[in-house]
C-alpha cells in the first residue's frame, strides 16, 4: 500500500508540474490575444464545469467506495486496483481542465481567460493527494 502512495504521490507531483509548464508554454506559443468566438469559449466553458463535476463523480465511485473496502480488506487487491485507477483517472481529469486552458491560448485568447482552467487543475489535483485508506 505504501508503495502505491508513494507512486501516486510522484504521478500527482509530475503532472502538477506539467500544468506549470502548460502555462509557460502557453505563453510562449500562445498567439496574440484577440476575441474568440464567444460559442467555442462557452463550449470549452461547459466542458470544464463537465469536468470538474466527472472528476467528483469518479472520486466517488471508485476512489471512496474502494478506500471503504480496503479498510475492512486492505490484502484486496482488486480494490487496491480500483483506489489507484481512480486516483489516476482523476488526476487525468485535473490535467485535461489545464490543457483546455492551454489549447485556449493557442486558439488566442488571453492569460486571464485561460487561468481558470490552469488554476482548476491545479487546485484539483493538489488537494487529491492520495491518502492511505484507515484501517477499521
Amino acid at each position: 500500500m505504501r508503495g502505491t502512495v508513494r507512486t501516486l504521490r510522484a504521478v500527482q507531483w509530475t503532472m502538477l508540474a506539467s500544468i506549470l509548464l502548460y502555462a509557460a508554454a502557453g505563453e510562449l506559443v500562445g498567439i496574440h490575444a484577440h476575441n474568440l468566438d464567444p460559442s467555442l469559449s462557452y463550449v470549452f466553458t461547459t466542458s470544464g464545469v463537465a469536468l470538474v463535476g466527472i472528476v467528483f463523480v469518479v472520486r466517488r465511485t471508485l476512489v471512496f467506495r474502494s478506500a471503504e473496502s480496503l479498510g475492512s480488506n486492505p490484502d484486496d487487491a482488486v480494490s487496491l486496483r480500483h483506489w489507484r485507477s481512480g486516483y489516476i483517472t482523476t488526476y487525468a481529469l485535473c490535467e485535461v481542465l489545464a490543457l483546455l486552458g492551454f489549447i485556449l491560448r493557442c486558439l488566442g485568447c488571453s492569460f486571464q481567460q485561460s487561468l481558470p482552467f490552469y488554476l482548476g487543475g491545479f487546485v484539483l489535483l493538489f488537494f487529491f493527494a492520495p491518502r492511505e485508506p484507515a484501517h477499521s
